[in-house]
């Protein structure tokens, strides 16, 4: 045995537990138990401990033994059932002690209560990951012993489907459970009065039918008190139904259509419904929400999306359908997929994805508009192909129109895909953003009550302001105007990410030729940059101490008057403090700066 060294107090208390279950009185046994099982509830210190002290081979002797009341074989499952909702490392201590075989046992008794019981456990113990799944399938009578349970209580029927949908990993394990009549016995539970029971049974068949031919063919024909089992999932997956519910239906008529059991062709509308369009566009729409929620966090998946044959025709024709539902969720799954640089530059390039896109912003409702409009973002990243021929098709003025809306997320969405488009661009391109969207506005923005627009606007200032010709340019026509914006960021009461942005622009604006007059000839802003060089956060002192490098910097012209203004007004004490600073980053900027003085 393993030598483990608990604290004497822990152990006592502990061990007191373990010694009253071998107690020869049954009733003391009993009470034992009951002790254990409120003791352990939600304590998985004290858990971890009675597992240490054998406390599960005892109990697991006292659950087979003939001879105990069902009472204590009831009591020992929900105890088991409690340690095994710890931690894995508690769950492989049940599973080497051999409890699988034991509950599954246990199953052969009469009495509901400990059925239950012991279903519960198994649940617990099957849904961990460190469980191996194929111990339900070791004994060939479990599962037909498990489908002839079902119709004994709504708790059997919860905790069966759920160690079915846990336990079904493999093409051969959806084969032993559809030839044990899963699929008869199953489906009745999708209309139970029990919400978790509707919901196990949904995934049930979601893990039944994925990339299985045989079982979705079946599922076409068949009837759920009298109504098709497609027509069931469809109800599933309205808006009024939990996302959970309405995702895993979408997941099971994707399936079935994937499997060639739903033609989704408007030709021979799906199955052999009433004549009625909706149920195309409501499937349509499933297979695109689904595409999309696989689709946005695993580049894998978007790649397969992308070279399944005719997905990017089908997701770009549902652009343009009759149903909002569609071009909704047609548009979700493009949103999905634009976040991927590969397909921005491959599959979206070739289908001119964004000429449907800006058709589709025209005159959307507000939820199409803020995907659309996201997707767009998306487009007008630098290294995106598309980029060119959008600009020719009057998008930066749609964009701006976007800025105007009374939706913050449609206002964050236009001004975010006018920074995007603004990134390394020309000035032809920069300018024609200037002239749309308006100085008036540009500034409105700038005092927006959304932070996140008032981030993007920055952003997009800063790229106005990228390089020397662009920044004496912009900053000749309104530099006037951008400083006292910029003084009233410095001075507001606004986050360290909006100040940060803030005083980068300042460090733009400082490494322009002409524009580096606007800076030094504002004592106000010396003095806030000063201030800021002495900030607690180092962010900001890191972009403070930028901006007058930017100033002091040797080969410039007029760098030497600059350097002794800049000394008059201590900033040379404030870099020699900064050199000593605790940060790295902020010390190297600082000596750098230190530099141009001794030059």
């Amino acid at each position: 045995t393993k030598c483990v060294h608990l604290p004497p107090e822990v152990t006592a208390t502990s061990r007191h537990y373990v010694d009253r279950l071998f107690d020869p009185d049954p009733q003391k046994v009993l009470q034992g138990v009951i002790d254990m099982k409120n003791a352990v509830i939600g304590n998985n210190k004290q858990k971890a401990n009675l597992i240490v002290l054998g406390a599960v081979p005892r109990l697991l002797y006292l659950l087979q033994q003939g001879s105990s009341s069902s009472e204590l074989r009831a009591e020992c499952a929900v105890v088991l059932g409690s340690l095994a909702m710890g931690t894995e490392n508690n769950i492989k201590s049940l599973v080497d002690c051999h409890i699988i075989p034991a509950l599954l046992q246990g199953l052969l008794c009469p009495d509901l209560i400990f059925i239950e019981a012991c279903l519960r456990c198994l649940r617990t113990v099957f849904i961990s990951p460190v469980t191996p799944v194929q111990l339900l399938y070791t004994d060939p009578t479990v599962i037909p012993h498990l489908m002839s349970l079902l119709s004994r209580s709504q708790r059997t029927q919860e905790y069966i489907t759920q160690i079915f949908s846990h336990c079904c990993k493999t093409p051969e394990h959806q084969t032993v459970l559809f030839n044990h009549g899963a699929i008869q016995n199953i489906a009745p539970l999708l209309i139970s009065p029990s919400y978790k029971v509707r919901m196990q049974a949904l995934k049930c068949f979601s893990v039944l039918a994925y990339e299985n031919t045989q079982v979705s063919m079946t599922l076409v024909n068949v009837l759920v008190d009298e109504e098709l089992l497609s027509q069931v999932f469809v109800r599933m997956m309205q808006r009024d139904q939990p996302i959970d519910m309405q995702l895993t239906a979408a997941k099971c008529l994707t399936y079935m259509c994937r499997a060639g059991a739903i033609r989704t062709d408007d030709s021979c509308i799906v199955l052999k419904l009433d004549h009625d369009l909706k149920h195309a566009h409501e499937l349509r729409q499933a297979a695109f929400k689904l595409y999309a929620s696989l689709g946005s966090n695993d580049e894998d998946i978007r790649k397969k999306i992308t070279e399944t044959e005719n997905m990017m025709d089908r997701i770009v024709s549902g652009l343009s359908e009759s149903s909002v539902k569609v071009r909704l969720a047609a548009v979700r799954c493009l949103h999905s997929l634009s976040r991927s640089v590969q397909q921005l530059r491959t599959s979206f390039h070739d289908h001119a994805v964004w000429k449907p896109l800006m058709k589709l912003l025209q005159n959307a409702p507000d939820e199409v508009l803020v995907m659309a409009s996201s997707t767009l973002c998306n487009l007008l990243l630098e290294f995106s192909p598309s980029k060119e021929p959008i600009l020719e098709s009057g998008v930066i003025e749609l964009l701006c129109s976007l800025t105007q809306s009374d939706s913050p997320a449609l206002r964050v969405n236009g001004i975010w895909a006018l920074m995007n488009m603004a990134f390394q661009a020309d000035q032809k391109v920069k300018g024609e953003i200037v002239r749309a969207l308006g100085t008036e506005q540009l500034f409105r923005l700038l005092s927006d009550p959304d932070s996140n627009v008032l981030m993007k606007t920055l952003g997009l200032l800063r790229n106005l302001l990228s390089t020397r010709p662009h920044i004496d340019q912009v900053m000749s026509s309104h530099g006037k105007q951008i400083m006292q914006a910029v003084t009233l960021i410095l001075e507001g009461e606004h986050s360290i990410e909006v100040k940060e942005q803030t005083l980068c622009i300042l460090a733009n604006i400082a490494d322009g030729n002409t524009a580096k007059e606007l800076i030094m000839t504002n004592d106000d802003i010396l003095q806030k940059i000063k201030y800021y060089m002495a900030h607690s956060n180092v962010k900001l002192q890191l972009a403070a101490t930028f901006c007058i490098s930017n100033l002091i910097w040797n080969e410039e012209d007029g760098s030497q008057e600059r350097q002794d203004k800049l000394r008059e007004l201590g900033f040379v004490d404030i870099l020699h403090k900064l050199t000593q600073a605790s940060d790295p980053n902020l010390c190297d900027r600082a000596k750098t700066a230190m530099q141009q003085y001794l030059a």
